[in-house]
């Protein structure tokens, strides 16, 4: 098991339980899945975007990536329904927290001018949602293999009902939030 999942079951839980008042164990929040997706809307005209894309998650996440197909043709976008135009891998288990624990501790602190993730990103319903502007954050990805430079939404999706419990377990978690 990972470190931060073991940290969960052992001190943030209690803490959250405490903080909270919660009566049973099961209403705990927990974070229940990461999606990570990148959209790249050049890939209608090069297909080997999608390839590229695709290559960098798997390096990121340790998980493959799964194309994503355009819903709804638009044509002044020159967009056809089921063209390819973007990726996303949904992490969950012990890839989650592996990826939650680099992502907090490896890759945010390298964006240049990081001050701190916004705070007020959240759905209402307990979602956390981020974006990336590069994959070069990532120490698993090296700046002379890449052909574009890449942002990503990266999305934290958890059992919490409020905004506020949300924000405590993804604070417990050791999210950089902005002061």
């Amino acid at each position: 098991m990972s470190y931060l999942a073991n940290e969960y079951k052992a001190s943030i839980a209690p803490a959250l339980m405490q903080k909270f008042g919660y009566k049973s164990v099961m209403q705990i929040p927990k974070l229940d899945k990461v999606v990570i997706n990148v959209g790249a809307g050049e890939a209608k005209d090069n297909s080997k975007v999608i390839d590229a894309i695709i290559t960098d998650l798997g390096k990121i996440t340790g998980q493959k990536a799964v194309p994503c197909k355009a819903k709804k043709s638009v044509a002044n976008f020159k967009l056809r329904e089921g063209m390819p135009i973007g990726a996303k891998v949904t992490l969950r288990g012990e890839r989650m927290y592996e990826f939650v624990e680099r992502l907090f501790n490896a890759a945010l602190p390298r964006v240049r001018d990081f001050r701190g993730i916004n705070p007020n990103a959240f759905d209402g319903r307990g979602n956390y949602a981020m974006g990336v502007k590069e994959q070069l954050i990532f120490p698993e990805i090296e700046y002379e293999k890449i052909d574009k430079v890449r942002g990503m939404d990266i999305i934290f999706v958890t059992t919490a009902n409020t905004d506020e419990e949300a924000r405590e377990l993804l604070t417990l978690l050791g999210a950089p939030f902005a002061k």
